[in-house]
């Protein structure tokens, strides 16, 4: 059974319109320059939203050798979390102008921390205005809350080690750019290739022509035929943010919640010791 992932932008609006407060996030982001999404949010946002960062606020610490996005500490994750206004019970829309690639981590980041009420809104900045939204240059403003009531992580996760170990055992499948997925080119990270056993989901194709998310049986019959049947489904990218949008996809056509890789090929290829395929 397809599971509630989405909002549309008519509900968004009905929300907006409504007295139950809610929480709006502005996920936008440009991986060749981190600043971009931050100016483009203070030239013009969903009315209410907060700018939600990749790398500040939506990422952990960097060491080198844990990919260009690691998982923030749980309990930091949290205290954004409140910061932002959000609460059990809070809902919560997650967007974007790429489609919905960098939303899906803050989405991810949400329901790892066990909230619920998280969505993602179907089309991003597109679809909000084709279907007339207004757009604004004015801050949102936080109700802020203390940290997330939080105990373990509820949305699964796989270490390199691990998923080193089980490399034949899962189902796993790569977001990335088919000429990237070959080790034809590598513009972000030091090494070309893939994972060996990966399989290609390039994240865009979870996406229609007009930018909203393929119907939810459209998305299980894409995924069945890639292999995803039975056993531990893992996503990974180049950095763990836009394969959360193929985990979101997934369940959206009703599968159980798959296995993230956060340290995606970032942090799979520092180690020269780790196999490699390419081709």
């Amino acid at each position: 059974m397809s599971q509630a992932v989405l909002i549309s932008p008519e509900q968004l609006k009905q929300l907006q319109a409504g007295a139950e407060p809610f929480v709006l996030l502005d996920c936008g982001f440009d991986l060749f320059d981190p600043t971009v999404g931050e100016a483009a949010y203070r030239v013009a946002h969903l009315p209410g939203a907060l700018y939600a960062h990749l790398d500040r606020d939506l990422s952990g610490p960097k060491t080198g050798r844990n990919g260009r996005h690691p998982l923030p500490d749980p309990a930091e994750f949290a205290i954004t979390a409140g910061r932002w206004g959000i609460a059990p019970g809070v809902q919560v829309v997650a967007y974007d102008a790429q489609g919905g690639l960098f939303a899906a981590r803050a989405w991810w980041l949400l329901r790892w921390l066990g909230h619920r009420d998280v969505r993602l809104l179907d089309g991003g900045v597109a679809a909000w205005c084709a279907g007339g939204g207004t757009m604004t240059d004015v801050p949102g403003q936080a109700r802020a809350r203390p940290p997330y009531p939080c105990t373990q992580p509820a949305m699964p996760t796989i270490d390199a080690d691990t998923l080193l170990a089980r490399l034949g055992q899962v189902t796993l499948f790569d977001a990335r750019a088919a000429e990237r997925f070959r080790g034809e080119v590598e513009p972000i990270d030091p090494v070309a290739g893939r994972i060996p056993g990966a399989r290609l989901r390039f994240v865009k194709d979870n996406l229609r022509p007009d930018g909203r998310l393929k119907p939810a049986a459209q998305l299980r019959e894409e995924f069945t035929a890639l292999g995803a049947a039975g056993g531990q489904i893992v996503h990974q990218c180049g950095s763990g943010a836009a394969s959360c949008f193929n985990l979101m996809a997934m369940m959206h056509a009703g599968f159980d919640a798959p296995t993230l890789y956060p340290g995606s090929w970032s942090e799979w290829c520092s180690d020269p010791a780790r196999p490699i395929a390419r081709g």
